[in-house]
């Protein structure tokens, strides 16, 4: 009897020590975002799902037959996804070279079995660091303006641009040069501070920077404030129109409308950068419509029942004539949205080249379509109240890089000369 009861004990523990095994599971590991190459510190970013968790995280750069460990987790976690960040480069392994390598990642499972996987990418390590240069123009920027700067690239890069505070902007070979002798047309943001300085930068695809500034005086501008009073009337077209099937109180309605809405639209704004031609399709001052009734930057305080409920700044300005206006194109260019976008109403936007953008919003009637050409001063279709407005006007922007900035410097002409055609070689011709 004894040696049967041991027997089923041993027969006990050999099913739950196979129940655990069975239930064990192997952990599944993937590199995030798009690594292709390694320099001098290079951020890596793996995801492990592991059901049971996960026990130890180790990663090594292999090189020409040697591994080089570049970072290890031995923290036991239960957890079923874990986010892992660690940088991998020639600051954790000096004896890499440049060429081919690659980065592999172990993760080992948080269970009885404590199974492993491993996974590899191969990449191009790339020391050398890229270098820029630029210009030796003077360049005059008013805050919620523009300018253009031109310089040189060299290296290891494969992008290259302006930064100004958290803002980056595009950069093009200029024309008739080759790839290296670029130019970017930039903002000074509205809410930028006005110590930054502007930097014209290179980076190559393992994260290797090299930054230049450039000549460079800003104007400050103290932009204006206004009130606004809201009545229910204008806050049920609102509700109505841009926030259909919404819950809570007008003035609630009205917030997220203002608030969520408007931050939205102008991301889908920006977004638009991406469809944008790599040639000039503008000629000359752009066009104006009216008479102004808003300023560009005006931080706008809304009262209702006479107390405050929100503030917001409008980039862009209104602009009034008859009601039903003729809506004219400020300038040249392709249509690249014709159709409603939340607050801004029945809107379009025309494409100019290399980032450069036209916005004109609150429409009644839109007689364009995306994809049509159209000239300098064309009816485009006519002004009304859709959206966020009012009243019948016309809501005029411009936007550098999907950033918005004061479209008074474009119907300028001296300043087109002065600031930004001044700074480019021979003109190519328009499309």
């Amino acid at each position: 009897m004894r040696i049967v009861i041991t027997i089923l004990v041993l027969l006990l523990i050999a099913g739950g020590v196979g129940g655990l095994y069975l239930f064990s599971s192997r952990p599944e590991v993937k590199f995030e975002g798009d690594l292709k190459s390694i320099g001098q510190e290079t951020p890596i970013r793996v995801r492990v799902h592991s059901g049971h968790g996960t026990k130890l995280v180790n990663a090594w750069i292999e090189q020409n037959g040697k591994r080089y460990p570049i970072f290890q987790n031995a923290t036991a976690s239960k957890s079923e996804q874990q986010d892992f960040a660690f940088p991998a480069g020639k600051k954790q392994a000096p004896e890499l070279k440049d060429g081919p390598a690659r980065v592999i990642v172990q993760a080992k499972a948080n269970d009885f079995a404590g199974k492993t996987s491993e996974i590899a990418r191969d990449v191009t390590v790339m020391l050398a660091p890229p270098t820029v240069s630029a210009d030796g123009f003077q360049h005059y920027v008013n805050q919620g303006g523009m300018e253009l700067v031109t310089f040189t690239v060299s290296g290891s890069w494969n992008e290259a641009g302006v930064r100004v505070g958290k803002y980056t902007f595009r950069s093009f070979p200029l024309p008739g040069k080759g790839e290296t002798e670029r130019f970017a047309m930039f903002a000074f943001p509205w809410d930028v501070p006005v110590d930054v300085v502007p930097v014209v930068y290179a980076r190559n695809a393992a994260g290797t920077e090299a930054t230049a500034r450039f000549w460079f005086k800003l104007f400050p501008r103290k932009f204006r404030v206004r009130e606004l009073s809201l009545d229910d009337r204008f806050l049920t077209k609102v509700a109505n129109e841009l926030d259909a099937g919404g819950q809570g109180s007008l003035a609630d309605r009205f917030l997220r409308v203002n608030g969520e809405l408007r931050r939205k639209n102008n991301q889908q704004l920006a977004d638009l950068r991406d469809k944008s031609e790599q040639k000039v399709l503008w000629s000359g001052p752009f066009f104006r419509l009216g008479k102004v009734e808003s300023f560009f930057a005006d931080q706008r305080t809304y009262l209702y029942q006479g107390k405050k409920i929100d503030q917001q700044m409008h980039l862009g300005f209104d602009l009034s004539d008859v009601q039903a206006a003729p809506v004219r194109a400020a300038n040249s260019g392709k249509v690249i949205h014709a159709g409603p976008l939340g607050i801004y109403g029945n809107c379009i936007v025309l494409d100019h080249g290399y980032g450069l953008q036209s916005i004109y919003g609150h429409m009644r009637q839109i007689d364009v379509k995306p994809g049509d050409m159209v000239t300098r001063e064309q009816s485009m279709g006519k002004s009304g109240d859709t959206g966020l407005a009012g009243g019948d006007h016309l809501h005029f922007s411009m936007q550098i890089d999907g950033v918005q900035v004061n479209p008074i410097e474009w119907w300028d002409s001296h300043w087109i000369q002065d600031r930004i055609l001044s700074k480019l070689p021979a003109r190519q011709e328009h499309a």
